[in-house]
């Protein structure tokens, strides 16, 4: 029999079976169909066969109602898909899509079943996004027909498929699979073969870290999940993620990143092996992190960990009048925040120059939303009017909370709430914007280190909701529930965290940053694949080095060696690709290049 050789072109794949009626396989199934392709799906379970014509249905006739497809349409795609439980049913397929459990020995049996079933020249497509692609392929009596084909979660709404190839695999195999993943409108993405492939490379160790960061109860699951819808404009956080994808999952991938790559990082959290085991797998179980109305559901309901309604039982300190040190970015944006929302600011920084030069800066973001529609112009006026400049910080003797937004350096933080203590009154809170600095460092700089607070706010301040509440052991409750209740009065959400490395977000963000370097520098894949893995296959809003380029390398940079400084695992040493980078002076869009060029202002 002939195999199909590397510079042979293969027919069009008009006919493919998609073994396995998960999920996954049903979603697969439906975007074939819709695309014109006639489906075989075969499952070994008669009752999973029949979920999945019924789930098919369902989802069709919801297209109809939704004016996507004509009742002509979603019957002639219907029709296109037959089910069964016997492989032989595979033979006349040109591409088979094996999504069966991640094992090993299901898939290999299944490959080897197949071998005797289908035509020497039809491609055989594993659905795997943990098991090595090689391993399966070289099981095979045609390992040069075996590739990797990973579809997202929920199949028909994800654009990514990641098109994975093993050393064995023919690039005519590689063609024609890349050919129908565009004319089912996805967006295919070219991979080597090792756990995880490019997304869930990236995706598993954040959603991993977050578990373990759960685990050491540092954040609650709700604020670790909050944090990162909100500072990251996630579409959900990484426990309610690892509920919908399948904790047992997460695991079996994990394990197997770690067994590849020896990372901890990738060494699956305890809490995940304990919550597998006892059957809490998600919400497929009803339970996972989360509790859930049933098994299935998407619902979450109250259980014993939700947090009470009545909120922090110790009274918050009045605050009127609010200081803002810094003349930067942040300060005049938290400036502005505060004004916003009715309070007294008194804007300083090291020269009423800059001071003032700050209050035109928020002058301008005003006006921007006036042009907007936003707010009135008499709003703006009187907001403007609640902000007072100056070039001294004696003036912050009334003030009730300061916030200190200068430059994230620790000697000149320090400095900074040394004189904080001297200027304002007992009682006033203090409060450092810092990302990733030591908080009760500043707090050590005053004599009442039981008023200082961490109030990390995002960039911009007034368009993002998230601030993280930072407490160190020597933080007063009275003025923990201070900065939540202010926290309200700016429609801001905030999430509470101990006083360690990068908080919640930078602690979660910039891993994921470095390992996605790590991936360009081994020339595992591109920037631009990379970029577009995440976005279409992860829902994030920008790819990573989209995302380092806008912070800039140098900040991440000077984060990334703060956390691995403090947790002093290998595995989160800065890449040296970003160290190289930043030596030559290419920090991003603020120098015109930093992973990619930019045009100049």
């Amino acid at each position: 029999m002939a195999t199909p050789q590397s510079d042979t072109p293969l027919s069009p794949l008009r006919t493919v079976a998609v073994v396995g009626l998960g999920t996954m396989g049903t979603g697969i199934a439906e975007v074939l169909a819709a695309a014109g392709r006639d489906v075989i799906g075969i499952d070994v379970s008669e009752a999973q066969a029949a979920k999945c014509v019924a789930a098919l249905e369902a989802s069709t006739a919801r297209a109809v109602e939704r004016g996507r497809l004509t009742e002509q349409q979603r019957a002639e795609l219907l029709a296109r898909v037959t089910t069964g439980t016997d492989l032989s049913a595979a033979a006349p397929a040109d591409l088979v899509i094996e999504v069966a459990p991640e094992s090993y020995e299901i898939k290999q049996q299944i490959f080897r079943e197949l071998d005797g079933i289908v035509r020497p020249d039809a491609v055989l497509a594993t659905g795997t996004n943990a098991l090595s692609v090689t391993r399966l392929a070289a099981d095979s009596a045609h390992p040069e027909r075996v590739l990797g084909l990973h579809f997202f979660n929920p199949a028909p709404a994800m654009k990514l498929v990641e098109v994975v190839s093993s050393v064995l695999t023919a690039p005519a195999a590689v063609t024609a699979v890349t050919d129908l993943a565009l004319d089912l409108g996805k967006e295919p993405v070219a991979v080597g073969d090792r756990p995880g492939f490019v997304a869930d490379g990236l995706l598993f160790g954040y959603l991993n870290q977050a578990a373990a960061m759960y685990e050491a109860r540092y954040a609650s699951r709700e604020d670790i999940d909050a944090a990162m819808r909100l500072g990251c404009g996630l579409p959900m956080g990484p426990l309610a993620l690892l509920d919908l994808i399948g904790i047992d999952t997460a695991s079996t991938v994990l394990e197997a990143m770690y067994t590849a790559s020896r990372d901890r990082l990738h060494a699956p959290a305890p809490i995940l092996k304990q919550l597998s085991e006892a059957g809490l797998t998600g919400r497929k179980a009803g339970r996972g992190f989360y509790t859930y109305e049933a098994p299935g559901s998407g619902t979450v309901v109250a259980d014993a960990l939700t947090p009470r309604e009545d909120g922090p039982s110790a009274v918050g300190r009045p605050v009127r009048s609010v200081g803002v040190a810094g003349s930067g970015t942040m300060a005049s944006g938290i400036a502005e925040v505060f004004a916003k929302a009715g309070f007294e600011v008194v804007l300083a920084a090291r020269s009423e120059e800059k001071a003032q030069a700050a209050k035109a800066r928020i002058g301008k973001s005003l006006s921007r939303s006036v042009d907007k529609g936003r707010m009135t112009a008499e709003a703006a006026a009187s907001t403007l009017d609640l902000i007072r400049a100056t070039g001294t910080y004696d003036d912050f003797a009334d003030v009730d909370l300061a916030v200190e937004a200068v430059a994230e350096d620790l000697e000149v933080k320090r400095q900074l709430f040394t004189t904080l203590d001297k200027v304002c009154k007992p009682g006033a809170v203090l409060a450092t914007t810092t990302s990733s600095l030591p908080v009760v460092a500043c707090a050590r700089a005053t004599s009442r280190p039981q008023d200082v607070i961490g109030m990390h706010f995002f960039n911009p301040a007034p368009a993002m909701k998230l601030v993280e509440v930072v407490r160190t052991v020597l933080t007063a409750d009275d003025v923990h529930a201070t900065v939540r209740e202010v926290c309200s009065k700016i429609r801001k959400h905030a999430v509470d965290c101990g006083d360690r490395a990068g908080f919640i977000v930078n602690a979660l963000l910039f891993p994921y940053l470095n390992n996605a370097v790590k991936m360009v520098q081994e020339h595992y894949a591109t920037l631009d694949d990379i970029d577009a893995a995440m976005k279409l296959g992860g829902g994030y809003p920008m790819g990573p080095f989209e995302l380092l380029d806008v912070v800039g390398l140098d900040v991440s940079l000077a984060i990334e060696k703060v956390l691995h400084r403090e947790f002093r695992d290998p595995g989160l040493a800065p890449a040296p690709l970003l160290e190289h980078l930043v030596a030559a002076g290419c920090l991003g869009r603020k120098t015109g290049r930093g992973f990619r060029e930019y045009a100049k202002r």
